[in-house]
């Protein structure tokens, strides 16, 4: 008797994949729809409301109709062509906004064509307003939905069962790193060890048990109801190991993940490439020149033009309490380093007493910092006034001209003292290649609370990876920093 031919394995697509992802997809699909839907109507009925050609109110009110229903089949359309909802990017960095701007823009572009051609005539407003409103709609609705899932995941939900496969240091490198990320989307439920040795593996305080060897993986998988299976590093097997696990995964709800230890290498500098079925991995080599920083310098001047103009009012009272409260000037400079070792006078509100250098000597030894750093939280030099002020980081707002002399940039590195730069080792001179910044990763992470190290690594992971949607994210999310105040003194 002939052996049975082999058939292809069986999925149950609704339950296959991960299953907090399309509960949060439709969430995210209804509130697109319902903004979209509400901004549309709205531009639209006011537009028809102040429309001087009502000769035929009832064919003018069907060409708007029509002009809205095209605009909202046209935006739903490019936001799903775009993966705006793709399970891999939701949650976590600035892909997802991006690829919603761009999803809109694209919309909007094809539309204005097509009216144009059609000479429709009722379409200039939904240009005026629906897009910017609606963009901006959109982009806070999924800052909101972020914020939630979060939150959700700091309880244990909206998370994928994850099964972590691999040599035991792998693995346990894996874990560590998923357990210290907050918006990590990975619950782990078991492992699978090449050297397993019964014992399990644990991980800091967490105890994860092996739930299968190597070769039981996929009904692990299934046992354990793994919306995941995570291979570490590099199996004995290599690359024949992990295309029998695909393989043996076919037909169950799990995904194939595969891990590296490619660390601090922000996303659009890593680049797929198959050459003759090798599956190359490019990372781009960082630049420190070029069009992208002179459309930073250009953000930096806008910025901080504005933000002069509109903060001097508070910028003069702040000054005049200062005055009225201790003896001194109202700004205080200190010379710091800027981009290739340039030093320049940076500009602070002074936050403490006339002879704060001359008493620094005799603080040495309280000081509370790692590194090159001083740090003291009850810091007896400052002010009444100047703990307010740097409670809510108000005595850096001079540096805003820092920022729009070319000396510092919105966004960027900590700006070091001259004393500091002598003290650095190795690759830590790399902070010095951009601009330093008013805000930056070290602000928005924990500001005086980060030792020396995380400082480090924040700046050099920003100088090496930056981007103007990053920078922008960097800034709102200041704005919260310095409302809830954390690590400030």
């Amino acid at each position: 008797m002939p052996a049975a031919l082999p058939t292809t394995p069986a999925v149950d697509f609704p339950a296959s994949g991960l299953r907090w992802a399309r509960l949060y997809r439709d969430r995210l699909r209804l509130t697109d729809v319902g903004i979209i839907l509400a901004i549309v109507s709205v531009v639209g009925l006011i537009g028809f409301a102040s429309s001087t050609s009502l000769k035929h109110p009832q064919s003018l009110a069907a060409e708007y109709a029509l002009v809205a229903g095209l605009v909202v089949f046209a935006w739903l359309l490019t936001l799903a062509a775009f993966h705006t909802r793709d399970p891999h990017i939701v949650g976590v960095g600035v892909t997802e906004y991006k690829r919603v701007v761009n999803a809109s823009a694209l919309a909007f572009g094809l539309l204005a064509i097509t009216f144009l051609v059609l000479q429709v005539d009722v379409a200039r407003g939904y240009f005026i307003a629906a897009l910017p409103i609606g963009v901006l709609g959109l982009l806070l609705d999924r800052w909101l939905w972020r914020k939630w899932l979060l939150h959700q995941r700091l309880f244990g939900h909206y998370l994928a069962r994850a099964i972590v496969v691999g040599k035991r240091e792998d693995v346990a490198y894996v874990i560590s790193q998923i357990e210290s990320k907050s918006g990590a989307a990975y619950h782990v439920v078991g492992v699978s060890l090449e050297d397993d040795d019964g014992q399990g593996l644990t991980v800091g305080a967490q105890h994860v048990p092996v739930v299968s060897d190597l070769e039981g993986i996929a009904e692990a998988a299934e046992s354990v109801s793994a919306d995941t299976v995570i291979v570490a590093g590099q199996p004995d097997g290599g690359s024949q190991f992990i295309r029998t696990l695909g393989w043996d995964l076919e037909g169950t709800a799990a995904e194939l993940v595969l891990s590296s230890r490619l660390t601090d290498v922000a996303g659009p500098r890593i680049h797929f490439r198959p050459v003759d079925g090798l599956p190359l991995i490019h990372v781009e080599i960082p630049s420190f020149e070029g069009g992208k920083h002179i459309l930073k310098r250009t953000l930096d001047v806008t910025l901080a033009a504005v933000a002069l103009i509109v903060l001097f009012p508070l910028m003069l009272v702040i000054g005049i309490v200062i005055k009225l409260d201790s003896r001194g000037p109202i700004l205080f400079r200190q010379e710091r380093c800027g981009r290739n070792g340039r030093t320049f006078q940076m500009l602070k509100f002074r936050s403490m007493v006339q002879t704060a250098e001359d008493d620094l000597a005799g603080l040495l030894d309280k000081n509370e910092g790692s590194g090159v750093l001083f740090k003291m939280r009850n810091d007896p030099r400052v002010t009444r006034v100047g703990r307010g002020l740097r409670k809510y980081s108000l005595d850096e707002l001079p540096q805003i001209w820092n920022a729009l002399v070319g000396d510092m940039s919105i966004v960027g590195p900590r700006p070091p003292l001259s004393s500091e730069v002598q003290c650095y080792e190795g690759s830590v001179h790399r902070r010095l290649f951009i601009k330093p910044g008013i805000t930056g990763l070290w602000q928005i992470s924990g500001r005086s609370d980060l030792s020396w190290e995380e400082s480090v690594r924040l700046d050099l992971y920003y100088v090496e990876n930056w981007s103007l949607t990053g920078d922008l994210m960097i800034i709102w999310r200041t704005f919260k920093t310095i409302i809830t105040p954390k690590g400030a003194y």
